[in-house]
């Protein structure tokens, strides 16, 4: 009987081979593609139909990183995208790993990052029919809810303008993910190289700034002039957009402080003499007029609700019009690239009168003296306790990275997240990076790959026990990559903390309980990673300096005692009845 098992079904079966170098593949096309806008770096994980586009792409001189799981290689592209400004690209195969790095591109639409997906996928025509082919799904349907654009490539011709397109949308506007569906006969198909090469051309201006309406501008810096307790509110958005020499010229010529947010602490320095950062709440109780540059009134801002000042005025730096009115009203929406919306508000403030009350910043800076001496007792405190809390971990990595300002700052995990966020002082501009909008965890590992890939700096990974049981197998990419970037975990058995206690009726572990007893270390060990095991403060630092210093792949494990932590969310509001009182 004829053999009849080709995988003809998956439009990858026998064709004509190409003759080199006169004709060329699909896959040779989307590699020159790449090359042609720049990109240096693809991140993700081959199988059929890519992995000769995967070597293509190498040949190409761009540098492929390899991952165990697409999810945190889309990861890592996003947080090029976000540190960089020019697209993190993902590659990965069809069906279920297409469906792995969509969580990530989705998420780096939502945050404003710019990143491209492509995946390999089934020849489109049988998928509309059902016919059932290899890894039947109908990838382009399927992303397009959740990415900021879409493109499939069904012939090889139109792969440069699908590539030029999508690094247009992705980093055009507000910032964000798009998706290239790469069919198997795109990839596949044959042409000659002549013609190939009349395919590529330079795309001019890729991102073109728009600028503010000038009435806009009129109205914020009349609104700013005369506000007697202005504040500066920084989110991400200012540290994607690189603009921290402009906002610092509006902080100090003007005497306004400022709050950042998470991933913004470092855009104008923490411990800067008009950093507000210990004075969330008084910000939000008395501020009379906001200046929004780059960020939201989402949940992390209460949705400019509770705490906040019913009669504060908001000023919102905003490049998309959408987001204008978001939860509360706008006084003075500027919409525009933030670097020009604040040429313009420079610009118009000049030679105006400020009006602010002189006592407004002496009152915040007392309370923020007051407040960092009380937090300063609490880390002098709590590095005596045996064993340790994340307090006491964190008592000696802050003077560390301190020592280190210009190491990446990774961070993810519950308590892990909000203790390092609070103790950890950045001064310096997108030097850290967490789980941002959506409050994701398992962003870590692709993360710190990514930072160290795209920037060259040595990376820090602060990282609870179960946010890095997400990625954690990533940690053979950093040692194969060679990458310096240090990993630090806080075991305290368990999800939020190691002591849970299962309901009735049953003597499995609790749903929060993992392992306080876990060696972590000996992961390290596997992949040829320095590794520490660490049990008090002292120890920490120590290893934690070394690690920084080798420049080489290293895992700290940080034994902290298992009543560590607390729970986290503060959802407790939404259960009619608390936890402690249900009966199975």
């Amino acid at each position: 009987m004829e053999n009849t098992n080709d995988n003809t079904t998956c439009g990858c079966g026998p064709k004509p081979a190409p003759k080199f170098p006169e004709q060329v593949t699909g896959m040779y096309i989307l590699a020159r593609a790449l090359k042609n806008i720049g990109i240096k770096n693809v991140y993700g994980l081959v199988g059929i139909p890519i992995t000769e586009a995967a070597y293509m792409v190498q040949g190409q001189g761009i540098r492929f990183v390899g991952f165990r799981f697409e999810q945190q290689a889309g990861m890592a592209a996003a947080t090029e995208g976000y540190l960089t400004k020019a697209p993190g690209v993902l590659m990965t195969v069809s069906s279920l790993g297409f469906l792995n790095g969509l969580t990530a591109t989705a998420n780096a639409t939502v945050n404003c990052y710019p990143m491209i997906q492509i995946s390999g996928a089934s020849d489109p025509t049988m998928v509309d029919m059902k016919m059932g082919t290899y890894e039947e799904l109908d990838q382009l349907n399927t992303a397009r809810p959740l990415v900021k654009a879409a493109f499939r490539c069904s012939h090889a011709k139109d792969i440069p303008e699908a590539v030029n397109r999508a690094y247009r949308a992705a980093v055009s506007g507000r910032p964000g993910g798009v998706y290239i569906d790469m069919t198997t006969p795109a990839l596949g198909e044959v042409m000659d190289a002549a013609e190939a090469e009349k395919l590529f051309y330079t795309p001019v201006d890729m991102y073109s700034p728009v600028a503010p309406n000038k009435d806009a501008v009129a109205r914020a810096v009349e609104l700013i002039a005369n506000a007697k307790r202005p504040a500066l509110l920084i989110g991400k958005g200012a540290a994607y957009a690189q603009v921290e020499d402009k906002l610092k010229a509006l902080v100090e010529k003007y005497n306004i402080p400022y709050f950042p947010m998470s991933m913004a602490k470092g855009v104008l320095p923490d411990e800067g003499p008009l950093s507000a950062l210990s004075c969330r709440s008084t910000i939000m109780e008395q501020a009379d007029v906001v200046i929004l540059a780059g960020a939201r009134l989402n949940w992390l801002l209460s949705f400019g609700k509770g705490k906040w000042n019913p009669d504060t005025k908001f000023v919102h730096l905003e490049i998309d019009p959408q987001e204008i009115d978001t939860n509360r009203p706008c006084a003075a929406p500027v919409v525009g690239d933030l670097g020009l919306s604040l040429d313009a508000i420079l610009a118009g403030l000049e030679g105006k009168k400020m009006s602010a009350d002189p006592q407004w910043v002496p009152s915040l800076r007392a309370e923020t003296r007051s407040k960092n001496a009380k937090f300063a007792e609490r880390l002098a405190e709590a590095a005596k306790l045996s064993p340790m809390n994340h307090w006491s971990a964190l008592s000696a990595i802050k003077p560390v990275l301190a020592e280190n300002p210009d190491v990446i700052l990774i961070n993810e995990g519950a308590n892990t997240l909000d203790d390092t966020r609070d103790t950890i002082s950045m001064s310096r501009p997108r030097h850290r990076v967490d789980c941002a909008t959506w409050a994701i965890m398992g962003m870590g590992m692709g993360s710190a790959i990514g930072a160290a890939v795209a920037t060259g700096k040595k990376v820090v990974a602060i990282e609870g026990d179960s946010a890095f049981g997400f990625s954690g197998m990533e940690f053979s990419t950093i040692c194969r990559f060679k990458l310096p970037v240090t990993v630090v975990i806080f075991n305290n058995g368990g999800i939020y903390n190691g002591i849970g206690e299962p309901m009735d009726k049953t003597s499995d572990p609790a749903p929060t309980t993992l392992d306080v007893n876990a060696r972590y270390d000996k992961l390290g060990d596997a992949f040829g990673a320095d590794t520490y095991y660490v049990t008090t403060p002292d120890e920490l630092g120590e290893a934690l300096r070394k690690s920084i210093a080798s420049g080489r792949p290293s895992l700290i494990d940080v034994q902290l005692a298992a009543d560590a932590g607390k729970e986290s969310g503060h959802i407790g509001y939404l259960n009619p009845t608390p936890l402690q009182e249900i009966k199975v």
